[in-house]
């Protein structure tokens, strides 16, 4: 009996401390973002120290939008190119997908965790993505202000 107990406010814990996405956090996405981490369906995590890309989310009032890599530059620039995968934000009992289509495929994601600083996504094989917020790279030192 005592392990029941236990086990349901472990549970109810857990329900209660999960964020609670909302339309108006959508727009938090928007902006370039740096991939930190995959976790995996048993554990296991895979850390990305350097990334040679971004991802650039552009997603828009009805919920449609966006995202594409994008090559950060030694002057806090971004190289980009005109590929990209268009997205639609859709909610559903109190979930958040992203469908993304492209001309090749079509995919969902689950938005797990969203601020202004770090995005979770967890795809269909329940593999998380953790990005942090991107900063430009400005290693010429030359005091410019990086765009």
């Amino acid at each position: 009996m005592k392990n029941s107990v236990a086990f349901l406010f472990v549970l109810l814990l857990f329900v209660s401390c999960q964020q609670k996405i909302k339309t108006e956090d959508i727009s938090k996405i928007n902006g370039y973002w740096e991939i930190e981490k995959v976790v995996f369906e048993d554990g296991d995590d895979k850390d990305y120290k350097v990334n040679e890309s971004y991802d650039y989310f552009e997603i828009g009032k009805d919920n449609s939008g966006f995202r594409k890599k994008v090559m950060p530059q030694l002057d806090g620039s971004f190289v980009v190119n005109n590929t990209q995968e268009n997205v639609k934000v859709r909610f559903v009992e109190g979930q958040v997908f992203f469908d993304y289509v492209t001309s090749y495929a079509k995919w969902s994601e689950e938005l797990i965790v969203v601020s202004e600083e770090k995005l979770v996504f967890k795809n269909t094989e329940d593999r998380e993505y953790h990005y942090k917020k991107a900063t430009p790279i400005n290693i010429l030192g030359d005091g410019k202000k990086t765009k």
